[in-house]
This record gives C-alpha cells, sequence and structure tokens, in this order.
C-alpha cells in the first residue's frame, strides 16, 4: 500500500512539473529569427586634453610629441598640440528596421559622438551616419551603406499589456546578443524629467549596454526600445523602461522626413493631484492633471486655461495622473485644435486650444532672493513680507507674499517653507501683505483649501487646512 502511495505522489509529481514547464514560453525559434537584425554600437569622440601641474607645450602647427620623447619622459597621449581620439567604445545596442540600413538606437548611445560604428551579426562593422536624434525621446536614427540586410517586425506597442512575457536582445558590457526575458510590469509610466515617453515597464534584465536595443513580444515583433533601468547600485534591480515602438516610429518618421522632431505644447505647469489637494479643490477622488501655472503668450493662454484649473480629460483622453498629459499634447501635431476637459471651481468644462510648437528650450525660472523687510504674523503661524522689484523679475512673479518664517502650526503642515512666495490663497489672489491677511482670516476650519505658490522658481499647488 504504502508504495502504491509513493508511486501515485511520484506520478502526481511528475505531472505537475510538467505542467508547470509546458505553460512557461520558449524562446529560442524567436531569437534566431530576430538576433540577426540586432547590432552593436561604438563611437569615437574627439578629445584635446591638458595634464593638469604641467606647462603647455607649444609646437609648430601640424607637428606632435615624437614618441620617443613620450617614452622617456613619461608623456601622456593628449599632451601636446594634436587632439586624441578616444578608442571605439562599445556603448550600446541598436536594431535594423529596413533592408537599405536603417538603424534605431537611444540618443544617448551616440550623444555627442564623432563617428559611430556599427558591428553587425556577421562581424561586418561600418560607419553609421546619424540622420536625426532627439533627447527629449531618447530616440536616434542611423544609416549604414548596405542592403539586404536583415530586419526587425515592428510591433504595435499600444497593444502590449501587462503580464505578458517580452524579451530583450543587446549588449550589456559589450557582450553581444545577450538574450534575457521577463515579462512587461506597466504600461504608460511616466518617469521624472521624461515627460515625452509613456514608458513600457518590465523585469527584463537591463544592464550598461543594452540601451537602444529591442524590446520583443511572443511574436517576434519589436514594441519597444530598451532605454533604462532604474538602480542604486548601478546595476539591475528589476526595474527597466522600454520606448514604446509606436512613439518611436512617430520620431523615426520626423527625423526621416526633416533631421528633427517637432511636437505639440499646450504652455502649462502642471503638477500631481494628490487626496489632499483633491479635497481642497472639492474633487471625489485624487485625478487628472493640476495647472500650477499659464506660461504668458501660450495656447491655454489664449483659450482662456487658468492656474487652479484641473485637466482632466484631453481629446476624449482621459487624464489619470498629470504625467498623462504631455505624453498626449506631445503626440498632436503644432496648429491642431484639441478639445481640453478642465474642472473649475467644481465644475466641468471643454476647452478648445489650438495646440502650438514646443520650444526647443523651457521656460528658466531663477531661485527667490532673501529680503529684509518688516513681516506679519497671521493663523498659520507663519511670517510673510511684501514682494521687491528684484524678487518679483528673478521669479518671474508679479504678486504674492514672501514667506520668511514658518513656526509650528498650519502653515508648517501644509509643507510651507522659507522663501515661498505665496500668490493665490483659496481661490484669491494675494497682491499684498493686508489681502493675504484678510482671506487668511476668512478661512474656514477643518476644510481643505487650494494654495498656490511658487517654491524655487516652481510654481505649485499645496492643500492648506486650519484645525
Amino acid at each position: 500500500m504504502k508504495l502504491v502511495r509513493a508511486t501515485f505522489s511520484l506520478v502526481l509529481f511528475w505531472l505537475c512539473v510538467s505542467s508547470v514547464h509546458a505553460a512557461l514560453p520558449e524562446f529560442k525559434d524567436l531569437v534566431k529569427q530576430a538576433s540577426p537584425a540586432v547590432v552593436n554600437i561604438s563611437t569615437v569622440q574627439q578629445v584635446s586634453s591638458q595634464v593638469q601641474g604641467m606647462p603647455d607645450m607649444q609646437l609648430p602647427d601640424g607637428q606632435d610629441i615624437p614618441d620617443i620623447f613620450r617614452h622617456f619622459f613619461r608623456i601622456p597621449e593628449g599632451y601636446g598640440n594634436a587632439p586624441r581620439h578616444k578608442a571605439p567604445q562599445s556603448l550600446g545596442s541598436g536594431f535594423i528596421i529596413s533592408e537599405d540600413g536603417y538603424i534605431l538606437t537611444n540618443h544617448h548611445v551616440v550623444a555627442d559622438a564623432d563617428k559611430v560604428i556599427v558591428r553587425l551579426s556577421d562581424r561586418r562593422e561600418l560607419e553609421a551616419k546619424i540622420i536625426g536624434s532627439d533627447k527629449r525621446s531618447d530616440v536616434a536614427l542611423l544609416k549604414i551603406d548596405a542592403t539586404d540586410l536583415p530586419v526587425v517586425k515592428i510591433g504595435d506597442s499600444d497593444k502590449a499589456e501587462v503580464g505578458e512575457w517580452v524579451l530583450a536582445i543587446g549588449s550589456p558590457f559589450g557582450f553581444d546578443h545577450s538574450v534575457t526575458a521577463g515579462i512587461i510590469s506597466a504600461t504608460d509610466r511616466s518617469l521624472a524629467n521624461e515627460t515625452y515617453v509613456p514608458f513600457i515597464q518590465t523585469d527584463v534584465a537591463i544592464n550598461p549596454g543594452n540601451s537602444g536595443g529591442p524590446l520583443f513580444n511572443m511574436q517576434g515583433e519589436v514594441i519597444g526600445i530598451n532605454s533604462q533601468i532604474y538602480t542604486r547600485s548601478g546595476g539591475f534591480m528589476g526595474l527597466s523602461f522600454s520606448i514604446p515602438m509606436n512613439v518611436a516610429m512617430e520620431v523615426v518618421d520626423q527625423l526621416k522626413d526633416k533631421g528633427k522632431v517637432s511636437r505639440g505644447w499646450l504652455g502649462v505647469i502642471i503638477q500631481e493631484v494628490n487626496r489632499d489637494l483633491a479635497e481642497s479643490f472639492g474633487l471625489d477622488k485624487p485625478g487628472g492633471a493640476l495647472v500650477a501655472k499659464v506660461l504668458p503668450d501660450s495656447p491655454a493662454e489664449a483659450a482662456g486655461i487658468q492656474e487652479g484649473d484641473i485637466i482632466y480629460s484631453f481629446n476624449g483622453n482621459m487624464i489619470d495622473r498629470s504625467g498623462d498629459l504631455p505624453h498626449q499634447v506631445g503626440r498632436i501635431p503644432p496648429e491642431t485644435d484639441a478639445r481640453v476637459g478642465v474642472v473649475r471651481d467644481g465644475k466641468k468644462q471643454t476647452i478648445t486650444v489650438t495646440i502650438g510648437l514646443l520650444p526647443s528650450q523651457g521656460e528658466e525660472l531663477k531661485t527667490a532672493g532673501q529680503m529684509e523687510e518688516k513681516a506679519s504674523a497671521n493663523r498659520l503661524n507663519i511670517q510673510v513680507s511684501e514682494l521687491d522689484d528684484q524678487l518679483r523679475e528673478r521669479l518671474s512673479v508679479t504678486e504674492g507674499v514672501v514667506v520668511r518664517q514658518v513656526a509650528n502650526g498650519a502653515g508648517a503642515d501644509s509643507g510651507l517653507m522659507v522663501g515661498d512666495v505665496i500668490t493665490m490663497l483659496n481661490g484669491e489672489e494675494i497682491d499684498s501683505v493686508d489681502t493675504f491677511a484678510g482671506v487668511v482670516e476668512a478661512l474656514p476650519d477643518n476644510k481643505a483649501v487650494p494654495m498656490r505658490i511658487v517654491r524655487r522658481g516652481s510654481p505649485m499647488f499645496i492643500p492648506l487646512k486650519l484645525k
């Protein structure tokens, strides 16, 4: 009887293991099909260095220090008149998207390169021309002089789903055609300082050298360009981020056509709506993008969007988080009309905006200076003072009061800091210390209200509640 039970248990265990094994994906055919179109990318940079602590040696034009002097006097490379080239460095990966030699990679892989060298799967090395490179999306388009090349299949990244198996091929640390696999952890992920890309987040092992390589789905289609990782150690920690191919191909079309990328521009500075801010604006739950500032002479200003508006939809697409808005605005061609849904004073309305062209550089905001001026206290247990002309110019603000001291109380609980400039409170514009004092005295107890401030040049809303 014991033998029968043992035999039954072994059979059951074998069946379970076989079932789990059968459920795991098989990658070998996909790798054989896709790997030939993946390339290694190296760059060469020209440098001109002068050795610290040694005088500059002036030599006749076109001449350099003879090697015999370098050997005996230990003079390093790069010292003298002639510029030096760094040896080619394997910095990343890429993949071929057309038989006539167009290749996609990351902007940061080829940025500042004087020469780009592509190594194909058959070990040929060819110099590539940079057709165009877009820093905002981190996408670069290269071209090599070759024909009949193996190419990848381009997939629809909008169809990518969380939990789906994906595979990466690249050159981590220079090890060509290394294959790693994992699943999609999230889509439409917003990252700090990467406002125009809704990243695909995966747990695929990505390391230095994988940048620019393809992310494949199980149909062998490229759905993303591996771009960056989140790490505290410099190595892989289970958080990898890829640029969706639908975004990348929009960039490619523009780079091919005109060598640069034009994006839509609304002209607002926005922030996330958390629970306290949602309460202060009378919302049922957090969501949308809170307009902290409307930039002057912008499409938003022309259309009548106001500071304190909460944008909840754009062209019919819901804005769940503030990071969703730049993705959608950037993909709209300039001079196109768009419908912007906002909540203002607790009521929804739709505003039509003619989208503008995103400037090449953002607005520069400077830090506030210190003030020596009589301050006044109030129910928030803070001290504020008037703005002077110097501070107005530095912050590009016209009205408000500057916070001089913060003690324990409602002001500190709301997160106010010394140097903040309060420009609006509970929907009222603040143009002087007297106005501020009057608005504060009229604030209700035990109810969150919105307060707009400018901190180190950046406008934002914070919730304030008097207890």
